[in-house]
């Protein structure tokens, strides 16, 4: 279809049983689904709400699974997708975008393991992310985007951000923002060919910044965020890496929209 959108048709039929799950469940949200062309790469785009509004809630998922059994997955979609829940919980318009190779792409020609492990915040995975987002951004005439993103999804969050001028805010929840302390943390070999936000220049003063952090969290530890966040960081004690953020979630975005209307 014009401009590299594709019906879900398409992408269905050639599902494995982690990605017919997350459709499955995108569906019962009634999430529109297509697949947009980034640079190099296609992604899995679902979206709800008005197609025309001013500003677009950007949701970006975790790394899923990299690795099954100490090799590769074939198949690095999410089986358990916090986000959509998150998003489920979000008034504003929403935008799910997914990452190259994810939810039934994996076979594609350009695809390889290290896009979804050692580099799975490259510079060819951002750039295609960006792209794709353009041309959503293009496709719905939206003008500004907030950046949402958890674990994986929130290093990803970051690194966009500097790359869309239309970014207006991020928020992060358990996230990544030093990708070499936390691979130190987890003795565990650092992300060749990833880009780290710790590493990078901070954003303008006029994005709107909140990260989350659990203070039980074991899979990125309150440290590991602290790094990358500076002042904007927000420390829930009683959270970890995955409950209880939908309980808080409501209070996120009722900050981030009394924000918005201070800033408007």
């Amino acid at each position: 279809m014009a401009l590299g959108v594709l019906v879900l048709v398409v992408l269905a039929a050639g599902c494995r049983s982690a990605s017919e799950r997350f459709l499955g469940l995108a569906a019962d949200r009634a999430l529109r689904a297509e697949v947009v062309r980034g640079a190099g790469f296609q992604h899995l785009v679902l979206s709800r709400g008005d197609a025309a509004a001013r500003t677009l809630h950007i949701y970006l998922d975790g790394d899923g699974t990299p690795w099954v059994g100490g090799h590769p997955a074939a198949d690095p979609t999410p089986r358990d997708p916090l986000v959509l829940d998150l998003l489920g919980l979000d008034p504003a318009p929403v935008i799910y975008l997914g990452r190259p190779c994810y939810h039934g792409l994996a076979d594609a020609p350009a695809c390889a393991p290290a896009l979804w492990t050692s580099a799975r915040y490259s510079e060819a995975v951002v750039t295609s992310m960006a792209a794709a987002a353009r041309r959503v951004l293009a496709l719905r005439g939206a003008q500004r985007i907030v950046w949402l993103g958890y674990s994986g999804g929130g290093t990803l969050a970051v690194l966009l951000a500097a790359r869309l001028p239309e970014t207006v805010g991020v928020i992060t929840v358990a996230a990544n923002l030093d990708i070499e302390a936390w691979a130190d943390h987890q003795r565990s070999s650092r992300l060749v060919g990833s880009l780290n936000p710790a590493r990078q220049p901070p954003l303008p003063p006029r994005v709107y910044q909140r990260h989350y952090a659990g203070g039980r969290d074991r899979t990125v530890p309150v440290e590991v965020t602290r790094r990358g966040a500076g002042a904007e960081l927000v420390v829930v004690t009683d959270h970890d890496h995955h409950c209880c953020w939908t309980r808080l979630w409501p209070a996120v975005l009722a900050e981030l929209e009394r924000e918005r209307e201070r800033a408007d």
